[in-house]
C-alpha cells in the first residue's frame, strides 16, 4: 500500500487520535526498524521492533471490513513478526474509550500495564491510554 492509500485507509478509521498523514506514513515506512503488514486494501498494522521491544504503531480495518477476523490476523502476524526480529515483549497504546480494540488486544494475550492520562486530544477534551504489554 501506498502512503497514500495508508493515510486514507486511517482516516476512515480514526477521529480520535487525529489520523495520519500520507507524509507520517512515508516517514515511519522508510524507517528499517518499522514493518508494515497488510490484508490487502481492507487493513494494515504498522509495528517496530528495536532492542528487544516491539510497539504495536496502529492497526486500522476498513470500516466495512470489520468483525471478519483481520484485526486478529494482522495482530497474530505482528507478534510473529515482532519475535523473529528478537523481540522479547511487545506493548501498544489504545484509546482508553475502544472497548472493541481492547478487547482485541486481550484476546491476543495483551495485558493493561498502565495508562497515560490525556495521551489523545479529541474534540476539545483529553482521551486516556492504556498501555497494554505482553510477553513473545
Amino acid at each position: 500500500m501506498t502512503p497514500e492509500a495508508l493515510a486514507a485507509l486511517h482516516q476512515s478509521c480514526f477521529q480520535t487520535p487525529p489520523p495520519w498523514s500520507a507524509a507520517d506514513f512515508a516517514s515511519l515506512t522508510a524507517d528499517p526498524l518499522v514493518f508494515l503488514l497488510t490484508e490487502g486494501e481492507a487493513g494494515f498494522l504498522l509495528g517496530r521492533a528495536v532492542a528487544g521491544e516491539a510497539e504495536l504503531l496502529t492497526l486500522a480495518v476498513a470500516p466495512d471490513s470489520r468483525r471478519l477476523g483481520l484485526g486478529r490476523k494482522l495482530v497474530a502476524a505482528f507478534l510473529t513478526t515482532a519475535g523473529t526480529r528478537g523481540a522479547e515483549q511487545a506493548f501498544l497504546e489504545v484509546s482508553a474509550e475502544n472497548p472493541a480494540a481492547i478487547a482485541l488486544y486481550e484476546s491476543q494475550g495483551f495485558q493493561t500495564a498502565g495508562r497515560r492520562r490525556g495521551y489523545y486530544a479529541a474534540e476539545g477534551r483529553r482521551i486516556d491510554a492504556l498501555v497494554m504489554a505482553r510477553a513473545l
